[in-house]
């Protein structure tokens, strides 16, 4: 078996010093080492371009193998930025949203096989991280699991938050939520 761990990147910087990219701020990085002590090992790192991300990874301990640039999960018509935040039950939201077959469920599929991609590469016994952004893992999330109790999953992904999903027989099987540390 093997396993993969997608987190959202760690807290960014705010206002004028927030720059491009979103670069991580001093409790970002605190927090992404506490996440990293927690994780791994991993023999495969794979992020988003964006330096938030990348950043995140090597603030939890990991050196990046690779980056991707992945589509948003925020779909003009179907999902405005941050509206899972306003859903009582985000992952129910999103399984009727990719069920709809718009831009969303193409979106949720791209991250779905770059997800299996990346875990496939890696040796049996063994996991990887990728690291991407809010709003995009929870759909894809709820494409990688389209049967799981969606309502049983709670709140969307906070910074930090991930999941760790096994990995067998060329599909995911299981997922447990990974949340921040306090």
């Amino acid at each position: 078996m093997r396993w993969l761990e997608v987190r959202r990147h760690a807290p960014t910087k705010k206002g004028a010093a927030r720059g491009r990219g979103s670069h991580l701020s001093a409790h970002g990085v605190a927090l992404a080492r506490t996440a990293g002590a927690d994780s791994g090992p991993f023999a495969s790192v794979v992020t988003s371009a964006s330096p938030r991300a990348i950043e995140t990874a090597i603030a939890m301990g990991w050196a990046v193998d690779d980056t991707v640039d992945l589509p948003s999960g925020y779909v003009e018509g179907e999902v405005a930025h941050h509206d899972q935040w306003t859903w009582p039950q985000p992952y129910v939201r999103y399984a009727e949203l990719i069920g709809a077959r718009g831009g969303l469920a193409a979106v949720a599929a791209r991250h779905r096989g770059l997800w299996i991609e990346v875990v496939r590469s890696v040796p049996d016994g063994s996991g990887a991280l990728i690291v991407s952004h809010g709003g995009s893992i929870e759909p894809a999330l709820v494409a990688v699991l389209p049967a799981a109790d969606h309502a049983s999953w709670g709140a969307p992904f906070s910074h930090l938050d991930g999941v760790r999903l096994d990995f067998e027989d060329g599909r995911f099987i299981r997922a447990r939520m990974r949340r921040a540390p306090a």
